[in-house]
């Protein structure tokens, strides 16, 4: 009976005792594969991201100049700026959203418990999108020369990007809740 069992054992045992280790590797090198693939995407969303906000930084500071400007021609340099710039900045956006996007619903970040940092972050988002949508709205008030804000006023909204950037730096690194 004894002699039974270990046959049987043997005869379910794999051929090559190498190819059970083949397996592991398989998963392993899988697992390190997505992992790699996952840094990557976050270094691309994080490049995407920086982009971008550099055109959140400088477009308002043009309509600031705008807002100031008497000059028809400078009025006009500076609106081709202010276009172009939102142009590149709105492309910029698309792929800083949608390797967010990835990070998050492919990878899974933010998900389960002590994860309400990342809602926070996505509110913040949304916040932001309007604010580039905003941005492109001022942008053609000034283009159909329906302006009526001060100077003063594109210094404060000039402002919005810096506190949306650091609450969300803040949420990212710190994940307070």
């Amino acid at each position: 009976m004894q002699g039974s069992t270990v046959a049987q054992a043997r005869s379910n045992a794999p051929r090559n005792p190498c190819s059970t280790m083949a397996k592991y590797e398989n998963k392993l090198t899988l697992t390190i594969y997505s992992e790699k693939t996952m840094f990557w995407i976050k270094a691309l969303h994080l490049i995407f991201v920086i982009s971008w906000f550099a055109g959140l930084f400088y477009l308002p500071r043009i309509l600031v100049n705008l807002a100031m400007e008497k000059e028809t021609a400078a009025t006009e340099r500076l609106l081709v700026m202010a276009r172009k710039l939102y142009r590149f900045m709105t492309i910029l956006s698309v792929p800083a959203v949608v390797f967010g996007l990835w990070l998050w619903l492919g990878y899974g970040f933010g998900k389960g418990p002590g994860s309400g940092w990342l809602h926070a972050k996505l509110a913040l988002v949304v916040l932001l999108i309007g604010y580039h949508h905003a941005c492109g709205s001022l942008l053609k008030k000034f283009e159909t020369g329906r302006n009526t804000r001060s100077h003063t006023w594109y210094r404060w909204f000039n402002e919005v990007p810096t506190v949306i950037l650091v609450a969300i730096t803040i949420l990212v690194v710190v994940k307070p809740f």
